[in-house]
C-alpha cells in the first residue's frame, strides 16, 4: 500500500458528538496489516465496490464500512447485535424526549427453548433460532430495529409506535411465531411459542435506557410467570407537556416540532401494518 494521506467521513453519531472539526479524519495508510480484517469480511461474504483499486481511498472506505457492518450484526441471524441495539435504544431515548413522540420496545423470549438443545440438539435449536429471527424482521416495519440480545431472547424498537397499536403489534408478532412450522431435517418440524413483555417510552422524559429496558425485562418476567406465549405489556405513561412546558424545556425548536405537519402523508407508517 502507498503511503499517503487518506480521509473518509466517520459515522453521524460520532460526528455530531464531537463537531464538525472531525467529520473528516486525516489516516496515514503506510503499511497495515489487514490480512484478519480482510479474512473476516471474506468470510461474511462482504461485498466490495468493482474497479476500486486495493490501498485507495475508497477501498479503505469500503474496509470500513464492511468492518462496522460486521460489528453490528448477530452472526448467526443476521440481525442487529446487542451492540447495534443498544445503539438504537440511546437514539430513541434522546428522540422522546425531545419530539414527545411515542415509542415501543419488546423484549421475546423462546418458550422451553432448552428443551429444543436437550432433545433434538444444538443445530436444530440454530435452526429455530434463525426462523424466528426471519419472522420477527418480517413481523414489523423497517424503520423498526430488531436484535438478538441473548442466546434465545430478542427486542425490537418500534419509533412513533402509539399505545393503540402496541397489543396489536406484538399479538402480531406472537401469533406469527406459533404458527411456524421449523423444519429440522427432512421429516421433521418443529412448533415453538414465545413469551413477549413491552414497554412505552415516557414522553417529554430524560429517561435511560436502562430503566426503559429493565421495564420491558418485568414484563416479559410477567409472560413468563403467566404461563408463557402470551404478551404483557406495560401501561402507556402519561405525561402530559403544554406547549409552554415544552417552550421551557427545549426552546423554540420543540414548538416548531410540536406543531402538526400540514401533509398527512407525511406521518410514519402505521405500526400495525408490517
Amino acid at each position: 500500500m502507498r503511503p499517503g494521506s487518506l480521509r473518509f467521513p466517520v459515522s453521524a453519531e460520532i460526528a455530531e458528538s464531537a463537531g464538525p472539526e472531525v467529520q473528516r479524519i486525516p489516516v496515514q495508510a503506510g503499511e497495515l496489516r489487514l490480512e484478519t480484517a480482510l479474512q473476516l469480511l471474506q468470510r461474511s461474504g462482504q461485498a466490495w465496490p468493482e474497479g476500486v483499486e486495493p490501498g485507495s481511498t475508497a477501498w479503505m472506505q469500503a474496509l470500513v464500512d464492511g468492518l462496522c457492518e460486521l460489528s453490528s450484526r448477530d452472526p448467526l441471524t443476521g440481525l442487529a447485535n446487542r451492540r447495534q441495539f443498544e445503539a438504537a435504544l440511546d437514539r430513541e431515548v434522546d428522540r422522546v424526549a425531545r419530539s414527545g413522540e411515542p415509542a415501543l420496545l419488546l423484549l421475546a423470549d423462546i418458550d422451553h427453548f432448552k428443551r429444543v438443545n436437550d432433545t433434538h440438539g444444538h443445530a436444530a435449536g440454530d435452526l429455530v433460532i434463525q426462523a424466528v429471527a426471519r419472522t420477527l424482521q418480517d413481523s414489523v416495519r423497517p424503520m423498526d430495529t430488531v436484535a438478538r440480545i441473548g442466546g434465545e431472547e430478542f427486542a425490537a424498537v418500534l419509533p412513533s409506535c402509539p399505545p393503540a397499536f402496541g397489543r396489536a403489534v406484538a399479538e402480531r408478532v406472537r401469533m406469527a411465531i406459533e404458527c411456524l412450522a421449523i423444519p429440522i431435517s427432512p421429516r421433521q418440524s418443529l412448533q415453538i411459542t414465545i413469551s413477549i413483555g413491552g414497554a412505552f417510552a415516557p414522553a417529554w422524559v430524560r429517561s435511560s435506557p436502562s430503566l426503559w429496558l429493565g421495564r420491558a425485562d418485568q414484563q416479559l418476567y410477567r409472560a413468563k410467570s403467566s404461563g408463557r406465549n402470551c404478551t404483557q405489556l406495560e401501561a402507556a405513561p402519561q405525561s402530559e407537556v403544554t406547549p409552554e412546558e415544552r417552550g421551557l424545556l427545549f426552546g423554540s425548536a420543540a414548538n416548531a416540532m410540536a406543531t402538526p405537519p400540514a401533509d398527512a402523508a407525511t406521518r410514519p407508517t402505521d405500526p400495525s401494518q408490517p
